[in-house]
């Protein structure tokens, strides 16, 4: 991995770890529905509007069922359970937890194919698992406000994009670019439905609504972009690097700019989160630092 890769992983990272921080910004006054679909409907603006200035081609008329159900399980729902979380748990729990994607992914990957699973993914999930425990045990604020049930809903997070990765393993040859903006029209149109259902909490400020405009463009918008970038240059799982980073820069915003208080609890739960991924994955630093 080059330096230039290893800085656009690091800007990758930062802007992933700041998408928690925008949703807690943006929760309270949008709420979670009208939140995601704000979210997911400005990324699919930026990226037809790139998509005509580098000349990509969609071809939704023979992809829309895969675009869908990608824009679902990538986006609409995962995002939802994050937007609803974001009212309740800190960026830095949110962070933390979404590290626990790639043991999904592993765990429903031999599920599905009917692979037994391996005696690493087993440690590897035993301490993601123990890792959340710790985390949301040692905090008294989730009993306090009754949080907890949020922290259930938020692991559907991690859990659709489990579902995701693994149906992409069955799924049609689709482009990177494309994916990404087909799936992002076509989670925007799923949600747009639900959305009518619901009205903003309250008028949001100023603030709240660049933050979300942020969170589109820059945080699932410009993160694509730079996502298929890294897969390009560096491979799929040096990639993986990202998923151990992000709750580094989720805590570190929630603490800079929400004044989020990082106990001990979420410093060991963290680390146990992020072994327990990198057990499962068989992740090396050394071996992805060689690429």
């Amino acid at each position: 991995m080059g330096v230039k890769s290893a800085l656009y992983l690091l800007l990758l990272a930062s802007i992933w770890g700041a998408s928690f921080l925008f949703m807690r910004i943006g929760a309270p006054s949008f709420g979670p529905v009208w939140l995601i679909e704000a979210r997911i409907g400005f990324a699919a603006i930026f990226l037809c509007i790139v998509a005509l200035f580098v000349h990509k081609k969609l071809n939704f008329k023979e992809n829309w069922r895969h675009y869908a159900v990608m824009g679902i399980l990538s986006s609409a729902l995962p995002f939802l359970c994050y937007g609803y979380a974001a009212q309740y748990l800190t960026a830095s729990m949110m962070s933390i937890i979404n590290a626990l994607t790639p043991v999904f992914g592993t765990v429903i990957a031999a599920l599905y194919f009917r692979k037994p699973l391996s005696r690493n993914t087993v440690i590897g999930l035993t301490l993601g698992v123990l890792g959340v425990t710790v985390i949301v045990g040692f905090d008294p604020d989730l009993l306090k406000d009754q949080a907890w049930f949020a922290v259930f809903v938020v692991l559907g997070a991690p859990l659709c994009y489990g579902i995701a990765t693994t149906y992409t393993q069955v799924a049609p040859s689709v482009n990177p670019f494309a994916n990404a903006q087909g799936s992002m029209m076509m989670g925007a149109l799923a949600l747009l439905p639900i959305a009518l259902f619901f009205t903003p909490n309250s008028t949001p400020t100023v603030t709240e609504s660049l933050a979300v405009v942020a969170l589109g463009v820059l945080c699932t918008g410009v993160a694509y972009l730079i996502f298929f970038k890294l897969i390009d240059d560096i491979g799929g799982p040096s990639i993986l690097t990202v998923t151990f980073l992000i709750p580094i820069f989720g805590v570190l915003w929630g603490a800079l700019f929400l004044d989020e208080n990082v106990g001990i609890h979420t410093f060991v739960g963290g680390v146990l989160v992020v072994l327990g991924t990198m057990k499962t994955t068989g992740f090396s630093f050394k071996a992805a630092l060689a690429k």
